[in-house]
């Protein structure tokens, strides 16, 4: 089965979508701990593969095999996606994002 062809509206579509779900949360002031609900920490765990991911993409790259630049604009926004996602998702339930403080 072939893979569906990857775009540059695929960016963008994750950007608009970044944007729309941003306007409707506050502004980050700090550094944000995963969890708080299921639905939450789901983001967040997809967020980590999708890192993971642009990572060893990278290091293909930097080891000479060739990796679309598209793809790693791809994974790059849909980890931000992911993260902002999880901030929409804590905003509609109503659930605290959880801030990192130092000790």
């Amino acid at each position: 089965m072939a893979l569906p062809a990857l775009r540059e509206a695929d960016v963008r579509l994750l950007e608009t979508e970044i944007d729309k779900m941003e306007a409707q949360l506050p502004p980050l002031k700090a550094f944000l701990l995963p969890g708080g609900h299921p639905a939450v920490s789901g983001c967040h765990i997809a967020r980590c593969v999708c890192r993971r991911a642009e990572r060893l993409s990278v290091r293909m790259e930097d080891q000479g095999l060739a990796v679309a630049p598209l793809i790693l604009a791809y994974l790059n926004r849909l980890s931000d996606y992911l993260f902002v996602l999880a901030r929409y998702t804590a905003h509609r339930l109503g659930v605290a994002e959880r801030i990192w403080t130092t000790r």
